[in-house]
């Protein structure tokens, strides 16, 4: 037999062990090549359906998710379902048929994925979230890990009192309400804002309208013109994430009213951090989405070894203004 032959016999035999624990390959598997042994050599593949990889928050989490898994030898295998339950509920099936270890999700809707999840558990397959969390009671999760949305919101509230809270103003805010992520951002928000409301009376901060923005530029571009036309005299916006406030400044841009309309935003990309840095934005309660990756796998693999893993992980959000981008090394790169 040639020594091709023998390698080629080797790694045939390698692979029908299958879940078995792999073992240190031998000479001749060492020289079937790199991509054949990496495949022998993985233990499993984690599958995550993020919500769209179009904002560079999630493929943070999916880069950091990915070279985690690496490290203890599963492949990741990413999916985006662009804020789609239907796509997303497909993903998932995909996943199950292809037997992946473990699946990730930033549930596209909070509730409407249950069944999909659901699906996931009678095939024994764990389910751990990240960012949005799985608000019903259809399917289970192991884990949930996110930014302490609430905690982040009631900054932002505060950041808009400092801006406000001598003058009072008009106010709009850009949502994205199918999320339950963003719902406790505007809950915080609001209660801090409504907190200084009942004490003072004079500068009222008056929410004037609460839109939709999508989550994307392009739906808080055109929430944020509704909102300047429908209130030429507003004085500032929150929107809950990066891409809808920098939609919103775009949309005041276009009608001069960008030194009228002051943005809070939420979460400290590197595109929110550049636009604190420029006066675009005034600032941001800044999230960790590499800590969010790095703990999402840590998780899976204490389950995966038998360990106890708490429901939920929270990591505290925070405050980002102009002087804080003027010191900060990743704007200096």
């Amino acid at each position: 037999m040639s020594r091709f032959s023998t390698a080629v016999v080797l790694l045939a035999s390698v692979a029908w062990l299958g879940c078995g624990k792999p073992e240190q390959p031998t000479k001749a598997v060492q020289a079937v090549g790199k991509a054949d042994l990496k495949q022998v050599a993985s233990k499993g593949t984690i599958g995550f359906s993020a919500l769209t990889l179009t904002n560079p928050f999630f493929q943070v989490i999916a880069d950091q998710m990915k070279a985690e898994a690496a490290k203890s030898g599963y492949d990741l295998l990413v999916v985006s379902a662009e804020r789609d339950v239907k796509q997303q509920a497909d993903q998932v099936n995909e996943f199950i048929v292809k037997g992946v270890s473990a699946i990730v999700l930033n549930p596209c809707d909070s509730q409407s994925i249950g069944p999909a999840i659901a699906k996931a558990n009678a095939a024994g397959i764990p389910v751990f979230t990240n960012d949005i969390k799985y608000d019903g009671d259809q399917g289970k999760v192991v884990c949930h890990i996110a930014t302490e949305n609430y905690q982040g919101g009631k900054l932002a509230g505060e950041a808009m009192v400092k801006l406000l809270g001598g003058t009072g103003g008009k106010i709009a805010i850009l949502h994205f309400p199918q999320t339950e992520s963003c719902q406790l951002r505007v809950k915080g928000f609001l209660e801090i804002v409504n907190a200084h409301n009942a004490k003072s009376a004079g500068d009222q901060i008056d929410v004037v309208s609460t839109l939709d923005g999508g989550g994307a530029r392009d739906e808080g571009f055109k929430a944020a013109k509704d909102a300047i036309e429908a209130h030429p005299d507003l004085a500032a916006i929150f929107a809950i994430n990066d891409p809808s406030a920098l939609g919103a400044r775009a949309a005041l841009e276009t009608v001069a009213k960008e030194g009228q309309v002051k943005i809070i935003g939420f979460d400290g990309q590197l595109i929110g951090k550049q636009a604190i840095r420029d006066g675009k934005i005034l600032c941001d309660p800044i999230q960790f989405p590499d800590r969010i990756g790095r703990v999402t796998v840590e998780q899976i693999l204490k389950h995966f070894n038998g360990d106890e893993v708490p429901a939920e992980i929270l990591i505290p959000s925070e405050l980002y203004y102009k002087e804080d981008a003027d010191r900060d090394p990743e704007l200096k790169q």
